[in-house]
């Protein structure tokens, strides 16, 4: 058939177009990833009417749950060369229970992450809904990698490990890992802690700085967080404060991990809520390349409790432990079995229902101290 002038014309331009777009996609890679982990547990000890206060008899559980050793989330990754040595990076991350496929983090769509920004060799800045400083640079130090279901991470960090409205820069120099990040506003879902308030800069917002130097087997990491908890216009904030040092050993088959975080909470007034030393130990062996056993122990030696209302000491607060103890057998890098088990006292697993009240779902029944767990799940990476 022969072409008419128009059509070479157009012919021409979707030739030209197709190119440009090409060329487009050949600088700029999106990767969608994910991770979904199911598991069945059985607990003891559990409150039969959750989470009130006073709690209700003692009753076992056994249910279907998700994220055992690792949150269930997807997300979309993407970088894009825009020159010099500069990189334009976002990332969108979604959490999600695999048992109901229902949204996590308060049902947010991007609830994990949500941040823009730049990577350069002089290190990565970015912009949103971002994990803290200390969260990123110490996670390497903790015993399961923060694994969600028997590893106290809230007592550790605090509930908010992920802020909202987050300034971030980090940067790795050869051995040397460093981190800071500003929050204008901490969580934009609950009023008392949404920040940008007129006329108090601070009111709501959060920052922290932290680092590690890894040297052959051996790292050493230090980390800061500070939360100011939102107030009126001008009002003094409250603060919540967390400073950790930790220390690692990597070689062959074992890693061993150690570490210290000091606590300390107080109200707008300046009167102290909870002030307290959280320990952790921990070690993994690697039999073989599939099989891994990873045994933890935590402690909180609590100093120091308030009622946050009128100011009075509380009672004798007996000091919470835990010990948390998983295998893990890969059939692959990315399709894994793992049984898990834990036993706390003082405290519900992962110290909830302590002095901290973290409610991170084991609530302890009525007269009881204690509480055991253990469970099998299977986690997939994509």
């Amino acid at each position: 058939m022969k072409l008419t002038k128009h059509m070479r014309c157009a012919r021409v331009a979707l030739l030209a177009a197709g190119a440009a777009l090409a060329g487009t996609a050949s600088a700029q890679s999106v990767t969608l990833y994910g991770l979904i982990d199911t598991n069945i547990e059985y607990v003891n000890n559990q409150s039969s009417t959750g989470a009130t206060i006073p709690a209700g008899p003692a009753a076992h559980r056994v249910a279907m749950l998700t994220g055992g050793i690792g949150g269930s989330r997807w997300g979309l990754r993407g970088v894009e060369d825009i020159g010099n040595g500069i990189k334009g990076v976002f990332v969108l991350e979604s959490g999600f229970s695999s048992d109901d496929g229902k949204m996590a983090n308060s049902g947010r769509l991007f609830g994990r992450q949500a941040y823009v920004g730049f990577d350069s060799p002089y290190g990565k800045l970015t912009f949103g809904r971002q994990y803290t400083s200390i969260f990123d640079v110490l996670a390497n130090y903790q015993a399961g990698f923060y694994q969600p279901q028997y590893e106290p991470v809230v007592a550790y960090l605090g509930r908010y490990y992920r802020e909202d409205n987050v300034v971030k820069y980090g940067a790795n120099f050869g051995p040397l890992e460093v981190a800071a990040h500003w929050s204008f506003g901490i969580d934009t879902t609950v009023p008392a802690t949404a920040g940008e308030v007129p006329g108090n800069f601070r009111s709501g917002a959060a920052y922290g700085a932290a680092a590690s130097y890894a040297a052959g087997a051996f790292g050493i990491g230090l980390a800061y967080d500070e939360v100011d908890a939102a107030t009126t216009a001008g009002g003094p904030p409250g603060k919540a404060k967390r400073a950790a040092v930790a220390g690692k050993y990597a070689s062959g088959p074992v890693r061993l991990v150690a570490g210290y975080r000091w606590g300390r909470s107080q109200n707008p007034a300046g009167v102290e809520i909870l002030r307290d030393n959280y320990y952790w130990v921990g070690g993994t062996y690697a039999f073989t390349p599939q099989l891994e056993s990873t045994l933890a122990y935590y402690y909180d030696d609590v100093r120091q409790v308030t009622n946050p209302v009128n100011g009075a000491m509380l009672g004798d607060i007996k000091n919470p432990w835990q010990v948390m103890f998983t295998t893990k057998y890969f059939f692959t890098k990315r399709t894994s079995l793992y049984l898990a088990t834990a036993y706390s006292k003082n405290a519900g697993l992962n110290f909830d229902t302590s002095v901290g009240g973290l409610g991170t779902g084991y609530y302890l029944g009525a007269g009881k101290n204690s509480q055991f767990a253990v469970t099998l799940g299977m986690r997939h990476i994509f």
